[in-house]
């Protein structure tokens, strides 16, 4: 018996009406980026080299806070020591670095990555193992020992750090494919980095392994329940997630030149859980929003010529407009945008 056709175009319309829903919503989440990745490419064509640099330095904040992004938003893991990969990476480039030549690439890349994943490890293997508070305070003494380590020994150059004298040669079996310094050559390898980063997550959460993480975000107990190691899947997202910040510290070793202990302590690893609470978790596009939304706040608070006097308690002023961001946008900026996109 067929049914009436009334009932069939009724739902043949509201299957185009959901269709036409999720179009819409897909639009305002890719169209912003796209924008934002062109407006990034063309910028250093267009500002001058203080914002240019600025703007290199927010997108290695943008892939740092993507890989906590991973942590909380996507496997509810809250650490307050990410930092210390962050850090542990950007000493590892200017340690395998010669003071007098340039290294390799293709070696000091894996090596700063590398060891970033190392500590993971075996911080992972430890702090998994437990969850809530316990797992936030062992995250964060594994990174404070790990500030101390390069703070109060010789290793590390002490409280005063070292230097990285030269950016790593990218030469192949002698050709050149790119050159570090030259030009604007990496400001866009950061852009291809972070635009590299961005997907590579975007494409893992939706493959099993994030769909597994998202239901031991939700309910770790039904997901043991279901067949799945669930030690074994935050394992692999921690590991991974530190390797992505430790990306984001070896570009910001080769940006400044320069490596301090400040890079491991708790400052930093506090700052960039404050990027991804602003933009908002849970979303991607929160983290990297968040990243700059937040360095641009700190930037303008610091300057004398807008607030003055106040300009010496910058902390204090960010701090109060943190608070006012939370409790006035609790999912994030990117809640907000997204609510207002859907009116």
């Amino acid at each position: 018996m067929n049914p009436p056709a009334s009932s069939t175009t009724s739902a043949l319309g509201a299957a185009a009406e959901a269709r036409a829903w999720r179009d819409s919503r897909a639009l305002v989440r890719v169209a912003p980026l796209a924008v934002a990745a062109i407006l990034l490419a063309v910028f250093p064509w267009v500002g001058g080299k203080f914002y240019v640099d600025l703007a290199a330095k927010i997108m290695i904040l943008a892939i740092f806070a993507l890989s906590l992004e991973l942590l909380v938003g996507q496997t509810g893991l809250v650490s307050f020591g990410h930092a210390a990969f962050f850090g542990i990476a950007a000493y590892a480039a200017a340690l395998v670095t010669p003071k007098s030549e340039a290294a390799s690439l293709w070696l000091v890349a894996p090596a700063a990555i590398g060891a970033a994943a190392l500590y993971a490890l075996a911080v992972g293997a430890l702090s998994l193992r437990t969850r809530g508070v316990y797992f936030i305070m062992i995250t964060l003494a594994f990174a404070q020992m790990a500030y101390f380590v390069f703070h109060d020994t010789p290793f590390g150059g002490g409280s005063d750090g070292i230097y990285l004298y030269f950016r790593p040669d990218a030469a192949i079996f002698g050709w050149r494919p790119f050159d570090l310094d030259a030009g604007h050559t990496f400001y866009y390898a950061v852009l291809a980095c972070l635009v590299g980063t961005f997907g590579l997550l975007a494409v893992m959460l939706r493959s099993r392994f994030g769909r597994a993480l998202a239901g031991i975000r939700v309910s770790e107990q039904r997901m043991r329940a279901a067949g799945f190691d669930t030690y074994a899947y935050k394992l692999a997202a921690f590991v991974l997630a530190a390797m992505l910040a430790g990306l984001a510290g070896f570009l910001h070793a080769l940006k400044d030149g320069y490596v301090n202990p400040e890079l491991l302590s708790w400052h930093q690893s506090g700052a960039v859980l404050l990027m991804v609470i602003l933009g908002g978790i849970g979303h991607l596009r929160g983290a990297v929003l968040g990243a700059f939304a937040f360095t641009l706040l700190q930037e303008l608070f610091q300057s004398s010529a807008l607030f003055g006097p106040l300009a010496k308690h910058w902390q204090l002023t960010l701090g109060l407009t943190m608070i006012a961001a939370v409790a006035l946008m609790p999912r994030g900026l990117i809640g907000l945008i997204d609510r207002r996109a859907v009116r």
